[in-house]
């Protein structure tokens, strides 16, 4: 294919946001909604057919680009395989779902926000197109300006607390990683990640740079200890800011373990293989036993949040078919249901203007729809069977038991204290005796939040009964990333 289709996806928002920066609005920012939404589809059905085009029977990457720049030093690289399309169309797909969902929630500066989304849609797009480090990084840390106006800007009373927590914390945690980037470069004499991979990097330099990855992807993720910033951004952020970060910006450290840290450090790899397992352990007890204790429910969800990536983490370095495939499910997976109960969650905000659960109880008398919705998505985040969040957990557990009976053991109490603090939300919130004499006044969900949720609710259950689609995108690209990593262990 001659086209440029990466190219195009990736600057096809950065190129709408610049028409909306130059529309003059003058009807409630209609045509800034109409220009967003439209570019945010076109994207969706680009990655769609990129999808759709992918050869599944390949590891290689595919669709690649390639341009000099800065004088032959670093090149503008990209290209996909069967693990990251999906992140890419996972991406692409959450978007218009954003853009739609601050129709409502939105009042001030709308224009303004509308561009910083788009803005934010093309790092996060590069960031799974990347095949350059350095490129790959411009784009990780590129999103963090897009994503600190939305929460500092549109945010909640502690927004600039939680905006400048969010960022220093994820800057910081990069640095290291920029300056791995650097001595890698010295070491191989370039950062084209495709020939990174066929140059053994020297094992007495494997494991501090598999640290300076970690030390970003852990706050990224994010891990047991550096999550503290995950719960005050979220809580502050607007119903879109925490539904991209949710949905997005916390695959891209899982993302980043499967491109960089095992395929470029196999040694270091497997020798941090038992830290990664109690940070994940701790993670998934820990921040599940927190959940419980919340009367907000943002924070409630956000924890629930980095106990779900804990499995992701602890599949992933099970270095298993199962354990990796049903990490990258999970991704997916935690994606459209976390997006989901984040909507849920300002769909109630948006009528009543608080979080707290409260203030709630009885909505399934007064809002039926809503109700029906919420439990959809709060069974697939406890894991209930026929839903996406079932299958994902179910494979990592299956991978770590081949590996660690004690740490699959241990990773089994996150699945009854989910199922505990899920269901209590559900039971404060939906049912139980209203003792807000305000929710009585409520409307349920218009037409637009039942298609915002319809459509989630829908890929939940789809992909929760028939996940062979996305496993069949990404097997042969896990079974190679799986044999590759054997064989440098076996060639030591």
């Amino acid at each position: 294919m001659n086209f440029p289709i990466l190219s195009t996806l990736i600057f096809l928002p950065l190129l709408s946001s610049f028409f909306i920066f130059l529309s003059k609005d003058r009807n409630n920012n209609s045509s800034s909604i109409y220009i967003s939404l439209f570019s945010s589809i076109a994207t969706f059905l680009l990655s769609l057919f990129l999808w759709y085009s992918l050869d599944s029977n390949t590891a290689d990457f595919q669709f690649v680009e390639e341009k000099s720049w800065i004088n032959n030093f670093i090149k503008f690289k990209l290209g996909v395989d069967g693990i990251s399309i999906l992140f890419i169309v996972l991406t692409a797909f959450i978007t218009p779902i954003c853009i739609i969902s601050c129709i409502n929630s939105i009042k001030d500066r709308v224009k303004e926000f509308l561009i910083a989304i788009l803005v934010l849609e093309t790092f996060m797009i590069g960031v799974f197109c990347s095949l350059d480090l350095v490129i790959f990084y411009l784009f990780f840390e590129g999103g963090l300006i897009p994503m600190f106006l939305i929460i500092g800007v549109w945010g909640g009373s502690r927004r600039v607390y939680s905006a400048f927590k969010f960022f220093l914390f994820t800057l910081l945690g990069s640095v290291l990683m920029l300056v791995a980037i650097i001595v890698i470069y010295w070491l191989t004499g370039t950062t084209d990640i495709t020939q990174i991979y066929e140059i053994t990097i020297p094992k007495e330099h494997q494991n501090l740079l598999w640290l300076a990855f970690l030390s970003s992807f852990a706050v990224k993720m994010p891990m047991w200890p550096v999550h503290t910033w995950l719960p005050d951004a979220h809580v502050e952020a607007p119903t879109a800011g925490s539904v991209i970060l949710a949905a997005i910006l916390l695959k891209m450290a899982g993302y980043g373990f499967l491109r960089f840290s095992i395929p470029m450090f196999p040694y270091a790899s497997e020798f941090f293989t038992p830290l990664i397992y109690s940070l994940s352990i701790i993670a998934i007890i820990y921040t599940s036993l927190v959940a419980l204790m919340q009367d907000d429910m943002k924070k409630l969800i956000a924890y629930s949040s980095v106990a779900h990536m804990g499995y992701v983490t602890l599949g992933i370095f099970t270095f298993t078919k199962q354990g990796i495939e049903g990490s990258i499910y999970q991704m997916i997976s935690h994606g459209l249901i976390s997006a989901a109960l984040f909507l849920c969650v300002g769909v109630v905000y948006d009528r009543l203007h608080s979080r707290l659960i409260s203030t709630y109880g009885g909505l399934v008398n007064y809002l039926p729809k809503y109700a029906f919705l919420f439990l959809i998505f709060a069974l697939a985040a406890l894991g209930l069977p026929g839903t996406t969040g079932f299958l994902g957990e179910f494979l990592i557990l299956t991978g770590t038991f081949q590996k660690s009976y004690l740490a699959a053991m241990l990773a089994t109490l996150g699945v009854v204290l989910g199922a505990a603090y899920m269901l209590w939300l559900t039971k404060r919130v939906i049912f139980g005796v209203t003792q807000n004499s305000k929710i009585e006044t409520l409307t349920d969900v218009n037409k637009l939040e039942i298609l915002m949720l319809g459509v989630l609710a829908f890929f939940v259950i789809f992909f929760g009964f028939y996940p062979m689609p996305l496993f069949e995108t990404f097997s042969f690209s896990v079974n190679s990333l799986i044999d590759n990593y054997q064989l440098a262990l076996n060639t030591r």
